[in-house]
């Protein structure tokens, strides 16, 4: 779910071989946030510890914070703020989604995954940390902005099919446009979220439970 502001360049893709991935396996590059875990109920609680109010009524980040009793949405720059902090004190709590850990310990004997996720840098620790908590501890690759580039540069390194993962679909569209050879798919792990959430079929397949999504990427990548 999470987001941030374009940067001013595509980032430049890692590489996958210094990163210990073998680029002769299918690979499978998966979102974290209301993907593999439940942003929204975790960044939720973390509002509710600073007196906010976290009202999931609209598929939406900022405009969703209150303070009690108001009808106005928290100003956006302090949601930010409050989004940033998230990151670096509270995302530790946040929980994972049904089903994900272990969809992605089956699809890692036969593919590589790589976990990558919009994420403030300073959050980088302590999202590392919360992905190795959960048995999680797969690659991981901070982005700012669309997915698509930085998607592209690491499927180009691969000689095996691509899939990838994400709840928004801005950023499923952006690795259509860069990378349209790859498998995508559409997940929102919130069953809150789920009637809220923009939704392309016919672009982008919707699987919102990992045991089905788990057997489409296999069908996808590994057959």
């Amino acid at each position: 779910m999470a987001s941030s502001p374009s940067p001013s360049a595509p980032p430049r893709p890692p590489n996958l071989t210094d990163m210990g991935v073998d680029r002769s396996r299918p690979l499978v590059l998966v979102d974290v946030d209301e993907v593999l875990g439940l942003f929204m109920q975790g960044f939720g609680r973390f509002l509710e510890g600073r007196g906010l109010e976290f009202r999931v009524d609209r598929f939406a980040l900022f405009q969703n914070i209150y303070r009690p009793g108001e009808d106005q949405h928290l100003a956006i720059e302090e949601g930010k703020t409050h989004f940033d902090d998230f990151f670096r004190l509270g995302c530790g709590d946040m929980e994972p989604a049904p089903g994900g850990v272990e969809a992605l310990r089956a699809l890692s004997q036969r593919a590589s995954v790589v976990i990558l996720t919009n994420a403030p840098g300073a959050g980088r620790l302590a999202r590392a940390r919360w992905l190795g908590r959960h048995g999680l501890d797969y690659p991981l690759v901070l982005n700012s902005g669309p997915k698509g580039p930085v998607a592209a540069g690491m499927v180009a390194q691969v000689r095996a099919p691509a899939a990838f993962i994400d709840d928004l679909i801005p950023n499923l569209d952006s690795v259509a446009e860069s990378a349209p050879a790859v498998s995508r798919f559409q997940m929102v792990a919130d069953p809150r979220l789920q009637p809220l959430a923009p939704t392309a079929p016919e672009r982008h397949p919707r699987i919102d439970d990992w045991y089905d999504l788990r057997a489409a990427i296999e069908a996808a990548v590994l057959t």
